[in-house]
């Protein structure tokens, strides 16, 4: 599974951003959520095996932090995406505050 289609899935994307706060336990991320433990046990299986939450054990539990270098393919994608999207916006902008003066003259 890919990073995209693991952050598909809006309860992974709440996941990491909760992680984002810090390392927390599977059990301290299951009691946020109105869903069961093996619920989220599964959401952090998937989001670790794409890279993008490191897992460490202590005693018996499994502490989980995000990963940041996990996040780089979705970073590069929305480098290469988002500039020329916001180019784009920007030239429109642009040719639309001229014919705007143009009206106004």
């Amino acid at each position: 599974m890919e990073v995209f289609e693991a952050i598909a899935q809006p309860k992974r994307r709440e996941i990491l951003r909760l992680l984002a706060g810090g390392e927390l336990s599977a059990g301290d991320v299951a009691s946020r959520f109105f869903v069961t433990q093996p619920a989220i046990s599964q959401h952090l299986r998937v989001l670790k095996d794409v890279g993008l939450v490191n897992e460490r054990r202590a005693g018996t539990r499994r502490l989980y932090s995000v990963r940041p270098e996990g996040l780089d393919e979705l970073h590069s994608f929305l480098a290469d995406v988002l500039p020329s999207r916001l180019e784009a916006l920007k030239r429109a902008a642009e040719r639309e505050e001229r014919e705007s003066r143009g009206r106004d003259n």
